[in-house]
């Protein structure tokens, strides 16, 4: 296993997710009035808030693992932790990506998917 890539990598996801939970948390209110817009002609429309609300916790869950499996692969050198979040982050991203797909918003999905290969290389590396 490549520890030091795993591990930079497991940062990276754990940024990227605990502060978009943040995010989320924060701004609720302004959150959920832009995704409403966002999503005004999918089949999502109705459901923005609850659907706010999985990704929020998707992110909380995805970032939290990452970030004890940082410190597990430190202190014991095992990784289950890191290989969940990594899990997570990339079932996170799917639903992102699904998201922004019946948005039409293409110019996001192809952002999503660029987080999406270090996610997949961390769920090859820590498996």
């Amino acid at each position: 296993m490549n520890y030091p890539a795993s591990v930079l990598i497991l940062v990276f996801l754990a940024i990227t997710f605990i502060t978009s939970a943040h995010d989320k948390l924060f701004h609720w209110n302004d959150n959920v009035s832009w995704l409403k817009g966002h999503f005004a002609n999918t089949i999502i429309k109705d459901f923005v808030p609850a659907s706010l609300g999985l990704i929020l916790l998707l992110e909380l869950i995805a970032g939290v693992l990452s970030v004890v499996g940082v410190l597990q692969i430190f202190i014991s050198g095992d990784r289950f932790f890191g290989f969940y979040g990594a899990v997570f982050s990339a079932i996170t991203l799917l639903f992102l990506l699904l998201g922004q797909r019946l948005a039409k918003e293409y110019d996001g999905a192809r952002t999503i998917a660029i987080y999406f290969i270090p996610a997949v290389l961390a769920v090859y590396w820590l498996s």
